[in-house]
């Protein structure tokens, strides 16, 4: 019998929670947690994704902001914002939408952020403390992982996760993070790219999958054993003249076929892609009381 992850569940039960802590800081007229988000130019899908975030700010009674500048601002005029927002009391998370133009460096906007601020998770003294397992903030996807395995009691400790996919926003750091020796993780952990010459003999073996490539429906039936936990972190449009807006979202697993299989599986959309704001959210609030133990120090 299949269990379906349902990441709006679990997502809407955390907003509960960090809406209940702000109604009661609100309560006491203390501060509330603030999230900055910063956009550079007009990319549709940016602006979607910078409005969600906004809105569920809102929803929980966060302060928050949107920051867009034009696509021609300067690298320079994006780190003084980000300075800015490095010394501001009324903002404990900064985020810069990404990607960026090409004319401005990633890598360096990244690493303006303050480390203290870093609520995306990206930083590289973020990364560098979550390989050595400190206290820090998790990528917000990877962590909407974890969460979800822990709200199902999918048991992790000693079983054999296989991810397939190694970018810096959820292969490498779910890899990590369940490589850790903690609740939640201390699995053996397989990272699976395009350099496999047989990808089905990784993911055949695998207790746990992440897929987290980008291809639609890559992940098939006969790549998968019998009982497998399967976590979908794809966000893929296929054109479909049938749907309103003429096309329709489907994960990296082609989960009609592989359900029937798993034990358990997370949905596209309806499963990761719901908990990645609701860490972000949580991340926010958690550098929120991290500054204010550090003032009140």
């Amino acid at each position: 019998m299949t269990t379906i992850i349902d990441g709006k569940k679990v997502a809407e039960e955390i907003r509960a929670e960090l809406k209940n802590k702000i109604d009661w800081l609100r309560s006491l007229n203390l501060r509330v947690p603030g999230l900055v988000t910063i956009m550079v130019g007009d990319n549709p899908a940016s602006y979607s994704y910078v409005t969600s975030k906004g809105k569920a700010c809102n929803a929980i009674g966060m302060l928050s902001k949107i920051e867009k500048l034009d696509e021609t601002a300067t690298e320079q005029q994006l780190l003084d914002l980000i300075d800015f927002y490095n010394s501001s009391n009324d903002f404990d998370g900064i985020l810069v939408q990404l990607p960026l133009p090409k004319h401005i460096n990633e890598d360096k906007v990244i690493e303006r952020i303050s480390p203290a601020k870093d609520v995306d998770g990206f930083h590289p003294i973020t990364i560098g403390n979550l390989v050595i397992g400190k206290d820090t903030f998790y990528p917000c996807t990877p962590n909407g992982i974890v969460e979800l395995l822990k709200y199902y009691k999918i048991e992790t400790s000693g079983k054999h996760v296989v991810v397939v996919g190694r970018s810096n926003i959820v292969g490498k750091p779910i890899a990590n993070m369940m490589l850790q020796k903690k609740e939640g993780a201390n699995s053996i952990v397989t990272i699976c790219h395009s350099a496999a010459k047989d990808l089905s003999r990784y993911t055949k073996d695998a207790d746990i999958l992440i897929a987290a490539i980008g291809q639609p429906n890559f992940i098939k039936a006969d790549m998968v054993k019998e009982g497998v936990v399967v976590i979908d972190v794809g966000i893929n449009r296929l054109e479909d003249s049938t749907k309103p807006k003429g096309y329709r979202i489907v994960g990296d697993v082609d989960f009609e076929n592989v359900s029937p299989k798993a034990s358990y599986i997370t949905p596209v959309p309806g499963g990761v892609g719901l908990m990645t704001i609701a860490m972000l959210l949580r991340n926010t609030f958690l550098a929120y009381i991290k500054i204010t133990k550090q003032k009140l120090a």
